[in-house]
């Protein structure tokens, strides 16, 4: 599977061009970014990977498309995609390249492209990648002199120092409470830098699983309960105050209470927002999909909530046209804007270590001063994607008792639940998502709306 779009390029690997991930498509869409950051001045990209195998043959490629073009490169080889970011700008680069295919499993790979404030392009960038990548290459390009690449590891600890330097980080609290930690790296970049964060946080006890960056990932990516069945053990076996775990890339976040439950990836954000919040009143933003428990507390804290469609580029856009101080995805991406716009797993766990440092309890109990609710999630298969377009306008019709958001799909707000139904950016399906106050009301509803888009179809 190959699926291009405006923030980048994702698939599995393959030699088929058009249907898997294949070197030609990494070429084209690399001298599609290439030409649209040549003309801005500072010929500099910095290129940085996830610990997938497939990643080094594709660092390769790239910094030979770039260099081949005249754009000299800061090689970070092994690096957060949250690391990456903050690189480019101190870097003063023209954009960055990450190559990794996130939480997917390790069949794919993927370039995610950054604009020169370290951000993932915007919507006019993106449709312009994706234009270039499409055209009929010409094969009489103009030659340039080559540029140079300068490689630099270990940008972690920049990243790091950083985050330590944030006012809302207290590693002195941290060291205070002597607190263990089991964390979950999954095999990749997690596993270097997570371990390394902790200890420059003063948490004496760290327990690192899977951290051995091999690429080779000790179990299905995706941070979700199912997946974490290791860790969740762990926090009980060793008797630790949290447990952590990240994607390969590290820009999800999700926590294990004391108890070897999972504190909720929908949760992850709103208990920094929590924290942030109660010291530095401000707005905040999600995106439509995630739980309305980040609106309950932003609201209850004087600040306003809105939200963004589904995908990071659009949720930094709001938080910009709304000043919010904090922002993220309910998935465990978290935003704070006072170090970068950008999802970073790292400065979430500094944030969320000097909560419950300040708030001495245990995370089970922090997890039980929120709003609860629940979510339950579906999805349709579709043989045509253009089918989407056309539920999507019944759905409106046949909706009742709710308000309607058509930005992204179509949501439903009723009074006490909403569901969100929208087309999948990496998939040929619709996805449904509804939440409620109990689990079983949140899966009647998503199987409800689930039949009635059958019948639709």
């Amino acid at each position: 599977m190959l699926i291009a779009s405006i923030s980048g390029i994702r698939g599995t690997l393959g030699k088929t061009v058009g249907q898997d991930l294949t070197e030609n498509d990494v070429i084209a869409f690399v001298s599609a970014f290439a030409i649209l950051m040549k003309g801005k001045g500072r010929s500099k990209v910095v290129v940085g990977r996830d610990a997938r195998a497939s990643g080094r043959w594709i660092t390769k490629i790239v910094i030979d498309v770039l260099t081949e073009r005249g754009i000299s490169v800061v090689d970070l080889d092994l690096a957060t995609t949250p690391t990456i970011e903050m690189a480019v700008v101190k870097e003063k680069a023209v954009g960055g390249i990450i190559i990794s295919a996130s939480h997917n499993p390790i069949e794919w790979n993927g370039l995610k492209f950054l604009n020169a404030k370290g951000e993932i392009v915007d919507e006019t960038q993106g449709k312009k990648i994706l234009e270039l990548y499409r055209q009929p290459k010409s094969s009489k390009e103009k030659k340039s002199k080559k540029g140079k690449v300068t490689a630099k590891k270990n940008y972690e600890d920049f990243h790091i120092r950083k985050i330590l330097e944030l006012p809302l980080v207290h590693a002195k609290n941290v060291k205070q409470k002597n607190f263990t930690v089991v964390v979950d790296g999954i095999n990749s970049t997690g596993g270097i830098v997570m371990p390394k964060l902790l200890r420059r946080l003063g948490v004496k006890k760290i327990i690192s699983l899977n951290a051995k960056p091999t690429g080779k990932f000790a179990h299905t990516p995706e941070p979700l309960p199912q997946n974490l069945t290791g860790l969740a053990h762990a926090v009980c076996k060793h008797k630790a105050d949290l447990g952590i775990a990240v994607d390969p890339d590290v820009d999800r976040l999700v926590f294990f209470d004391e108890k070897g439950n999972c504190f909720g990836e929908e949760y992850t954000i709103v208990a920094i927002a929590d924290y942030v919040l109660s010291h530095t009143p401000g707005n905040t933003v999600s995106n439509l999909s995630s739980s309305r428990a980040l609106a309950d507390v932003t609201k209850s804290l004087g600040g306003k909530y809105s939200a963004s469609p589904v995908g990071l580029m659009h949720v930094i856009r709001e938080m910009k046209k709304t000043r919010a101080i904090f922002g993220g995805e309910g998935n465990g991406g978290v935003v704070y804007p006072r170090l970068h716009y950008g999802r970073d797993a790292l400065v979430g766990t500094a944030l969320f270590l000097s909560y419950i440092a300040e708030a001495n309890a245990p995370v089970s109990q922090l997890r039980s001063r929120y709003p609860k609710y629940e979510m339950a999630k579906e999805k349709l298969a579709l043989a045509h994607m253009d089918d989407a377009e056309k539920i999507f306008l019944r759905i409106k019709k046949i909706a009742k008792g709710g308000k309607i958001d058509t930005r992204d799909g179509v949501k439903i707000d009723f009074p006490d639940s909403w569901v969100h139904i929208r087309r999948s950016n990496t998939e040929p399906l619709v996805r449904i998502y509804t939440e409620a106050p109990t689990k079983t009301r949140a899966e009647a509803l998503a199987g409800e709306w689930k039949r009635k888009l059958n019948s639709l179809l």
